[in-house]
């Protein structure tokens, strides 16, 4: 799960963690503008909105367990150049995003607010050192079952 991210905004780069109270991610929109949107919901934050930063590609997609539908879930592009993986022991591991890819976001929204989550999906490689990893997509995916 990425727990960190680095990216451009107006000029100023910016380095969020998850954790960070107010904890914001860039959101590009279908019509290519970008917005600053809160990222998921930390246990400290009233809110209605899924606890957490992440949702998984495959719950996203569930048919029997549709956690996501209620939130009025759209898919998002989060252009970064780099996020943040803690590894099995601990140890913060920076990967950069190649130009032109994005994070694939799920836009969640209850009555007026939203939040954005990085999706996520198991890695590809079995040897990867991290249990859950961003989707990482060159275009705009529809992750919506």
């Amino acid at each position: 799960m990425a727990e960190a991210v680095i990216f451009d905004f107006q000029g100023k780069q910016y380095t969020i963690y998850f954790n960070q109270a107010r904890a914001t991610l860039p959101v590009k929109l279908k019509n290519g503008e970008v917005k600053i949107v809160t990222w998921g919901r930390r246990e400290s934050e009233n809110s209605e909105m899924p606890l957490g930063g992440w949702a998984r590609l495959a719950s996203i997609k569930s048919k029997q367990n549709p956690r996501w539908s209620m939130y009025s879930p759209k898919p998002v592009q989060i252009p970064i150049s780099r996020f943040m993986e803690k590894d099995f022991e601990g140890r913060a591991c920076w990967y950069d995003i190649v130009k032109g890819k994005y994070i694939q976001g799920l836009l969640a929204r209850h009555e007026n607010e939203y939040r954005v989550y990085i999706v996520t999906i198991d890695p590809e490689d079995l040897s990867n050192c991290h249990y859950r990893w961003p989707h990482i997509v060159s275009r705009m995916v529809t992750v919506v079952g």
